[in-house]
């Protein structure tokens, strides 16, 4: 899957990374897709409920590799 922004966020945790993953994913246009990198054992659990509580859409999860699709506006 093609990326048009990405970030390795490492083993950052699950607070900083939701607060630094809004950021991150707001200058994008609606339907690009951003791949995060990130080894935090919550992953799994953490990026599918952000996405669900923002709008996004997780397209494909393959940890610690996430592709989230922007929300349309």
């Amino acid at each position: 899957m093609r990326a048009d922004a990405e970030w390795d966020a490492g083993d950052m945790g699950c607070g900083e990374l939701v607060l630094e993953l809004r950021f991150r994913v707001r200058p994008l246009a609606p339907g690009q897709i951003f791949k995060r990198t990130a080894r935090d054992p919550g992953a799994p659990e953490d990026l599918p409920a952000w996405c669900r509580l923002t709008g996004h859409s997780l397209e494909r999860a393959e940890h610690p590799i996430y592709w989230i699709r922007r929300k349309e506006d």
